[in-house]
């Protein structure tokens, strides 16, 4: 399926420290993505485009389907490893190309834990204690297990393991990074230098909110249903939900997400999908109502998902295949990752 390419122009990098230990001439990329069913739009926008533009500016670009990070939660196997292909089929719909990036199932690399553990014991109790994830998530739910509290360990060891030198994410999202910068000059300093203090590639990309309560993320947890749009959403669908998108009383198309964040989610959706700019988007919103307006936006989302919802279907219909892609992919990333994992156990006195 031909697709066009992403431009990198919305990414820039913070906190660059590369160290001088091994990473490839260019940096090496690592993100990932917990298989918690299909990606929605906030994602595809936020995460998944930024991910097909990166493997085309890197010479070292892995991404990691996090099974390990996601049974911090209540997982029905058999929803999860279905969970996992899904997400494979729709990486690869958004672009994905495991020949250019290494696409690989992260509990299928075990040395990944085992640096999980390693690195745990280099971390203080009141230094996980103090992290944002920690304090939001167990207070949602008055308890938290251990998993989620060491949860932020993984994701250092995650990407320590590969030398990784930048790491995408949001601009809400760089504190997840600090643990693993100060983790890495922790290991450096007690047993030499190895790791490379990663970056954060930030996104300029606008968050798309909750088309039900814009003053909130689009999620997939959301439990009003057409608060979020899928990527596998049927025409349909799509506009049925940005039809019943909360605005305001004033017909006119403004953007203005302070005063107006309904209507101005809406600009940035038509916007980013239509890969327009936001002054182009009210051009061409000129003339027209919300209401008008509405159907402007879900024919650009229309537009660009359709593709992407076909290929899902197509790749759905073989499992061997998405199931040979993440081994392929975890044999590459064994490939990186266990030299490293012996180079640590060397470094800490296992031998």
């Amino acid at each position: 399926m031909s697709r066009k390419l992403i431009s990198s122009k919305g990414l820039h990098c913070t906190g660059a420290s590369m160290g001088n230990k091994d990473p490839p001439r260019g940096g090496r990329v690592f993100s990932g993505i917990q298989p918690t069913g299909v990606p929605h739009l906030g994602n595809f926008l936020g995460a998944l485009e930024n991910w097909v533009s990166l493997q085309n500016c890197y010479p070292s670009v892995l991404y990691s389907i996090a099974d390990l990070h996601s049974i911090t939660q209540p997982q029905d196997p058999a929803q999860l490893r279905s969970n996992i292909l899904d997400m494979t089929a729709s990486l690869l719909a958004c672009g994905i190309d495991p020949k250019r990036a290494m696409l690989f199932q992260q509990s299928q690399v075990s040395e990944h834990a085992e640096l999980s553990w390693i690195l745990g014991c280099l971390t203080s109790m009141p230094r996980l204690r103090h992290l944002p994830q920690w304090k939001m998530k167990s207070k949602l739910k008055n308890e938290g297990s251990v998993g989620l509290y060491t949860y932020p360990v993984l994701q250092a060891a995650d990407i320590l393991l590969y030398k990784s030198t930048h790491v995408p994410v949001g601009v809400d999202q760089v504190h997840h990074l600090e643990l693993a910068k100060d983790l890495a000059q922790i290991f450096n300093n007690r047993f030499g230098e190895l790791f490379p203090q990663p970056c954060a590639l930030l996104s300029s990309t606008r968050k798309v909110k909750s088309l039900r309560d814009p003053s909130a993320k689009m999620s997939k947890s959301d439990p009003q249903r057409l608060a979020t749009i899928f990527i596998t959403d049927s025409p349909d669908d799509i506009v049925f939900k940005i039809r019943r998108a909360i605005t305001d009383f004033t017909s006119e198309v403004t953007f203005d997400p302070e005063m107006r964040p309904g209507v101005s989610n809406l600009v940035t959706i038509h916007a980013t999908m239509a890969m327009i700019s936001i002054e182009e988007a009210i051009s061409h919103a000129r003339g027209l109502d919300t209401g008008a307006y509405k159907n402007l936006v879900a024919e650009a989302v229309i537009q660009r998902l359709t593709p992407i919802r076909e290929e899902i279907k197509r790749l759905r219909s073989d499992w061997a295949h998405l199931e040979g892609v993440l081994a392929q992919g975890s044999w590459r990333a064994r490939e990186l990752a266990a030299p490293v994992l012996q180079e640590v156990r060397q470094r800490v006195g296992f031998y």
